[in-house]
């Protein structure tokens, strides 16, 4: 119980560091956000919790394919906002594009053989 705590509390550092950091400086808030952070946690946490090289590596390989999909999401959102787009409107937009650019990745990579 503790472990889980510890890690929600990390994490929960992580991205209250982020948006405060983002407040003073949106660029080097995006820097911190744009670090795999996450990823290595997750990564760190389930070493801890498997030992398993083979599902670490699994996990790392797919964390890169679906990182893919999540980029135009960075684009797309700062471009509906200029236009004068309410923000959790042009928020959910930018989030249903990804879902559904995520759902065509995991269709291309299995039609390629890749599993997730």
């Amino acid at each position: 119980m503790l472990y889980s705590i510890i890690k929600a509390l990390l994490s929960g550092i992580i991205v209250s560091t982020v948006s405060e950091t983002a407040k003073r400086s949106p660029s080097f808030g995006a820097l911190i956000a744009s670090l795999p952070i996450v990823s290595v946690l997750s990564m760190i946490w389930l070493w801890q919790d498997t030992k398993d090289s083979e599902r670490i590596a699994s996990h790392a390989e797919s964390t890169f394919w679906m990182v893919l999909p999540s980029l135009p999401m960075f684009l797309v959102l700062p471009a509906l906002l200029r236009t004068g787009m309410h923000f959790y409107l042009a928020l959910s937009l930018s989030c249903l594009l990804t879902i559904v650019l995520y759902f065509m990745m995991v269709w291309v990579m299995k039609r390629f053989g890749f599993n997730f």
